[in-house]
């Protein structure tokens, strides 16, 4: 099978491109050549700029074109468009933050979606992401009608990963002592392995799928406390875990500063119906190898890297030394 993959450098796109040679189909990739160029010497590259410069995807056909970081549906239907005489599927990778946030029940692939006051915005925040994500899939179907594919992951995991959202954790708990941990113990949380999820999307392009479905993980309930005593059992460290209560986070403004965690409020954000997925072959590797695998690749880093998630250890013990003094605990 001929794929093209708009991007295919980073993270997600990258291991798309590896699942892709690994099952043996024919790869080219479609992007600026600015990031991780080196990668893939032996797949044909096409370079241009998605925004303005679509040429060098002019007079090639592929099975499938997969679309990993389309922001803006201007952008995707240009993309889309061009290609629609090209490709028998186009598989758009969207996310679960397409879903309206007030939603108060299971999130499933026909919830309510959210929507923009003024759909000519084009600059990607926090409150747009998904609301842009959702113009961008109705974009790629307007110019491939039942020929898309609609990917709809929650957090992407694993090595690679340049948030350091899941990173953090299995890091901290194995440097050992106390660890400020935010909420329930009990409380749910969702992620999937990049190898799962591309592995999965180059099957569902083989059969030539189309329609949407959310794509996150497990296949059945983790909560907060199993994640990351499965961190601390992987690592084999003497953490000690403090659980910090909602009310305290929020008056810590720190919201934002635990990841992966979800709180109370957003909780459907963190039990999203999966089933379409995993009946049509969506399947979820142990915990534990995602834990070794990521930490073995946030050893191959530069000495001295930063995260760019979690808190700092000074900022844990500060607030860790003020939780004891107030819970008495």
């Amino acid at each position: 099978m001929r794929i093209l993959v708009i991007g295919g450098t980073r993270f997600l796109g990258r291991d798309l491109v590896e699942s892709a040679l690994a099952r043996g189909h024919e790869v080219t990739l479609f992007n600026r050549g600015q990031t991780n160029a080196e990668l893939f010497p032996s797949v044909t590259k096409l370079r241009g700029d998605r925004n303005n410069d679509l040429s060098a995807l002019q007079g090639h056909t592929w099975d499938v074109v997969i679309d990993t970081c389309g922001y803006v549906p201007r952008v995707v239907s240009s993309s889309a468009t061009a290609l629609a005489h090209s490709t028998n599927l186009y598989v758009f990778i969207s996310s679960i933050s397409v879903y309206d946030e007030h939603i108060d029940s299971t999130i499933d692939e026909l919830s309510p979606v959210a929507t923009m006051p003024d759909e000519t915005v084009e600059q990607v925040t926090n409150e747009t992401y998904g609301p842009l994500k959702v113009l961008c899939e109705q974009a790629a179907e307007h110019a491939m009608p039942g020929r898309v594919l609609q990917i709809r992951p929650g957090y992407i995991v694993g090595p690679h990963d340049p948030t350091d959202r899941f990173t953090y954790w299995p890091y901290r708990v194995a440097q050992g002592g106390e660890v400020a941990v935010p909420g329930d113990p009990e409380a749910p949380v969702q992620f999937i392995d990049v190898r799962d999820l591309t592995e999965w999307i180059v099957r569902m392009s083989e059969a030539g799928r189309t329609g949407t479905y959310n794509a996150t993980g497990p296949a059945s309930l983790l909560t907060m406390q199993h994640f990351l005593q499965t961190c601390k059992d992987v690592t084999r460290s003497d953490a000690r875990f403090t659980w910090l209560s909602e009310p305290f986070i929020t008056e810590q403004h720190l919201e934002g500063d635990f990841p992966i965690w979800t709180p109370a409020e957003a909780v459907h954000f963190a039990t999203v119906d999966c089933s379409r997925a995993i009946v049509d072959g969506l399947t979820f590797r142990p915990l534990e190898d995602t834990i070794q695998a990521t930490l073995q690749w946030n050893a191959s880093r530069p000495e001295g890297f930063t995260g760019r998630a979690g808190i700092s250890k000074e900022r844990e013990a500060a607030l860790l030394e003020e939780w004891h003094a107030k819970s008495g605990k």
